[in-house]
């Protein structure tokens, strides 16, 4: 069985525990209306098309960018990665948290976009979950 990924999500976490300081910046910056969820944790942005989307997060840790990987299958994907020399670092609610071999982090997320699975490449091996 086969399974499908593509870079979803560019997320930039922001060290912060208000995300409305960030949110006026990335969204004069991005030309888009940024709106903070109702846990305060995302800033979702009006007006996107296509894919990746940019989404901020709230966070503890060091500001950085990451990406977000959909899959269909995210243990296949999660095997697959590892096989390559990715590590897992975590398994949250409803994502994985990986780490290349770069030391760079991203996460495995199921599909978040409407045009799923648009042009997400498919890779052999799935466990049908």
């Amino acid at each position: 069985m086969a399974h499908k990924s593509r870079i979803g999500v560019v997320c930039i976490d922001c060290r912060t525990q208000d995300l409305s300081q960030a949110t006026a910046f990335w969204s004069a910056m991005l030309g888009m209306r940024g709106e903070i969820d109702e846990r305060g944790k995302y800033t979702v942005f009006d007006g996107h098309a296509g894919h990746p989307k940019v989404l901020l997060q709230a966070v503890d840790h060091a500001p950085r960018v990451h990406l977000d990987i959909e899959t269909d299958d995210m243990n296949a994907e999660c095997a697959r990665l590892e096989g390559l020399g990715a590590t897992e670092v975590a398994r949250m609610r409803d994502w994985i948290v990986m780490e290349a071999p770069t030391g760079h982090r991203f996460c495995l997320v199921g599909p978040q976009g409407a045009d799923w699975p648009g042009a997400a490449a498919e890779f052999e091996g799935g466990t049908g979950a």
